[in-house]
C-alpha cells in the first residue's frame, strides 16, 4: 500500500533530483504491475478528477453546432468543432491525427455521435480519446470544468500505467492527494486492486525517477 508518508517522501526524493529548467516541470506517476495476464485483453482507459487543479489544465474539445455549440464556446473549451468540419475532417487524415493529438478529452452533442465515429474513430479509438456524450441541455460549463482538472491514466496490453499528477509549483501535499486519486482509481479496476501494484515511481520531467516498492517487498 502507498500511503501518504509514502509518496510524500517519493515526491521530495524527486524534487531534490530536478535539473532546473526554464519552464514548469509536470510531476508523474507510474504504477508498475504485476499477476495480470495481458494477453487476456488486460486494459484500462480511467479519467480521474483530481482534488487539486494542475496549473496547466487538459484541453478539452467539444463536437456541436447550434445552442450546445454556443453554450461550449461560452464555456471556452479549447474548440468546438461543428458537423461541417467534421465531415472534412473525415476525408483529410492528416487534420484528422492532428486534432486527436492536439486535445486531452472529448465531448460531443449526442446527434453527433455517429459522425465523430466515422470520421475520426480509427483515430481516437486506439488512443482511448472517444468522446463523452453531451445530451440535450447538459450543464456543459460544469462537464467542461471537472475535464479541464482532470487526467486520463491509460494501459493496454502492459504492466505500467501513468498519469500527470502535478507540476513543481505544487505543494508536496497537493502532489500527494492527486496521487492517491490515482492509484484509488487505477486499484478499483485491477483484478486484485492494490494487490497487483508491485511498485511506483514518481518523475518530474528534468529529475531523477523515485521509486518505492508495495509494502512487504524489498525497498
Amino acid at each position: 500500500m502507498l500511503d501518504d508518508n509514502r509518496l510524500k517522501s517519493m515526491i521530495k526524493n524527486a524534487r531534490d533530483g530536478i535539473t532546473k529548467r526554464n519552464f514548469t516541470q509536470s510531476a508523474e506517476l507510474t504504477l508498475i504491475l504485476k499477476d495480470i495476464d495481458v494477453k487476456k485483453g488486460f486494459s484500462i482507459n480511467e479519467v480521474v478528477n483530481l482534488p487539486n487543479k494542475i496549473t496547466k489544465n487538459s484541453t478539452v474539445c467539444v463536437f456541436a453546432s447550434g445552442d450546445m455549440g454556443m453554450r461550449a464556446k461560452k464555456a471556452r473549451v479549447d474548440r468546438v468543432v461543428e458537423p461541417e468540419e467534421l465531415d472534412r475532417l473525415g476525408t483529410n487524415k492528416k487534420d484528422a491525427r492532428k486534432i486527436v493529438k492536439g486535445y486531452d478529452f472529448f465531448l460531443s452533442d449526442t446527434s453527433l455521435m455517429s459522425s465523430v465515429g466515422r470520421s475520426l474513430g480509427q483515430f481516437m479509438g486506439p488512443k482511448g480519446k472517444m468522446p463523452s456524450p453531451l445530451p440535450y441541455g447538459a450543464p456543459i460549463e460544469n462537464i467542461t470544468e471537472r475535464f479541464r482538472g482532470s487526467v486520463r491514466a491509460r494501459v493496454k496490453s502492459q504492466l505500467n500505467i501513468s498519469a500527470k499528477i502535478g507540476d513543481e509549483k505544487m505543494q508536496d501535499d497537493q502532489l500527494v492527494n492527486n496521487a492517491l486519486a490515482v492509484i484509488s482509481a487505477i486499484e478499483k479496476k485491477l483484478p486484485q486492486g492494490d494487490k497487483n501494484i508491485h511498485n511506483a515511481i514518481i518523475k518530474f520531467t528534468m529529475s531523477k525517477p523515485s521509486k518505492a516498492s508495495v509494502v512487504g517487498e524489498k525497498q
